[in-house]
This record gives structure tokens, sequence and C-alpha cells, in this order.
């Protein structure tokens, strides 16, 4: 097997039918790998039946607790839902800052997360991989809970977003270079004890991760420069594709260009560059064990 492994995902299967449409498409006809799946979604049954017809496709649980309909009753979760009580509450810190805080808090996270794993084995899929909405999953507690039911749910690959800032600098057309060496930084303390933790429980993951800093504006050229420039060991490429913008409480940012995430992963040379004998495609579930690369 090539030293340079690419898992391409696409976020958000099962939001909307304009997401599972791009998917499909990008599976078939394209270089997607992997999917996450947000098991509350409003179109998650339809992503579900869509994952069926598609076997080689690594499909993973998008665990939600931000910014999502939840899979719990509000009067279960009272904190982690937002003012108006129809869906998760979307600020990163806030909910971060109460679950690290508060036990009643914690408790009502970990009885979400359960039950989203319960749903996604309700699918009858094989569990890929598990990453999380806006990467939350990286939170010390949520992680811990994640590999305490790891071995219930059989999950034995996760997501570390960890991108580092020169390829990303090169990636995006040598632009921000500053600011994407200060979010590396400022993420290092997490992926190092995100790296840690799932090692010592055998849990394989990626090494790199990229998408982080140019959400919903991954384009073909985007895509090339990467390819071009891959680091040895295993990448993730993260993008939101869908067959055109869609609307909903839980949409992406407006000016995220998803159709044009879609063209870019079912583009020809796109396509010829991800089968170039130096590079092998891969799905979480062709991982045998935690990555070694720090």
């Amino acid at each position: 097997m090539s030293d340079r492994q690419v898992i391409i995902t696409a976020d958000d299967f099962g939001m909307s039918i304009e997401v599972n449409e791009a998917v499909e498409e990008a599976h078939r006809r394209g270089v997607l790998t992997s999917t996450s799946l947000v098991v509350t979604g409003d179109a998650a049954a339809d992503a579900v039946a869509r994952a069926r017809r598609m076997p080689q496709l690594g499909v993973g649980l998008h665990v939600a607790l931000l910014d999502a309909p939840a899979a719990l009753a509000k009067d279960q979760i009272p904190e982690l839902m937002n003012a108006d009580g129809r869906g998760l509450g979307r600020s990163t810190w806030k909910t971060g800052s109460k679950i690290a805080l508060f036990p009643k808090v914690r408790s009502q996270a970990l009885a979400e997360i359960r039950a989203q794993f319960e749903l996604f084995r309700k699918t009858g899929l094989a569990l890929d991989h598990v990453d999380g909405h806006w990467h939350f999953h990286q939170h010390p507690t949520l992680l811990g809970a994640m590999i305490a039911l790891a071995p219930e749910y059989r999950l034995r690959a996760v997501r570390i977003p960890y991108e580092p800032a020169f390829e990303s600098w090169q990636a995006a057309g040598r632009v921000g270079l500053g600011r994407r060496v200060m979010s590396a930084l400022a993420h290092w303390p997490l992926i190092t004890s995100m790296r840690r933790m799932l090692r010592s429980a055998g849990i394989a993951s990626n090494d790199w991760f990229f998408g982080r800093n140019d959400g919903g504006a991954i384009g073909r050229n985007w895509l090339l420069r990467l390819l071009a420039h891959l680091p040895s060991g295993v990448t993730e490429i993260g993008l939101h594709p869908a067959s055109r913008a869609w609307s909903s409480p839980y949409s992406p940012p407006a000016h995220w260009r998803v159709a044009e995430e879609l063209a870019a992963l079912i583009d020809p040379d796109v396509i010829a560059a991800c089968r170039n004998a130096g590079l092998g495609l891969s799905r979480f579930a062709d991982l045998k064990v935690a990555s070694a690369a720090c």
C-alpha cells in the first residue's frame, strides 16, 4: 500500500436531500470514499437508503452536539438546547465550557452521544468512523465518552482534525499563512491529547486533515494543489458538498460554495490526480492500527 493514503469525506450526510444527492454523485462518479451521517438530520432516512446501495462508501457517525436536531427530547437535555428549544445550541465555547464545568450538563451530553450512537446502530450500516459536527469531538470529555462506547458500538476509527499550516497554505494558493499557523498552534494541545487517547484505546485515526481552514471553498484547483503536495501518512480531506444551496436552520453559511465542492469531486483532473500511482484512496475502515505520526 502507498505511504500516502487519502480519505475523502463529505460531512453532513442526512442533513438535507441536496447533501445526500451530492454524496451519491461524488461517490459513484468521483473520488468520494467516505461520508459522515447526521443521524438526526431531516433527510437521514434518505441518506441511509442511499448508503445501503453504495457498499463501498465508508459511512461514519457525525456526532452533533451543536447546531443540529437532537436525538433526545428537550426535557432530557435542556442545557444543550438553544433558546427556542427546537434544536441544539450553536456556541462551541458556551456548550464546551458547560460540559467541562457542570456535571449535570456533562451527563446530558453523554446521554445525547449514546442516543446518536444507538440511532446509527439501528440503521444496520457498518460504522466506518466517528467525527464531530464543527469538530466538537475534540473536547476531551466527549472524546472520552466515545472511546468508552467503542467496544459496544464497534468503533474502530476517529477523525483527528489537525490541519498542518504549510500544506494548507499551498492548497489555498499561498493565502493566509499566518492565520493557518495560529490555527494549528491553537489546536495543538487538543490534538496531542486526542492522539494519546486514541492510541491508548487502540483506535485508528488519520494523521492529517485538510478542509478546516477553507470550509465551503474547496474547489478543483484547491484539491489539485493539495494532492500534488500531500504529506506521508493518512490524510483526510473533508468537504461539505451539496447538489445546490439548501435552506434550513442547520444549513451551512450562505457564502459556502457547496455545488462547487461537488463539481470538484467529480472533476476529471481531480479523479486522475487521485488515481496517481503514488496515492491510495481509502476509507477509515481500511486503517488497521492507530497512526504513529505526530
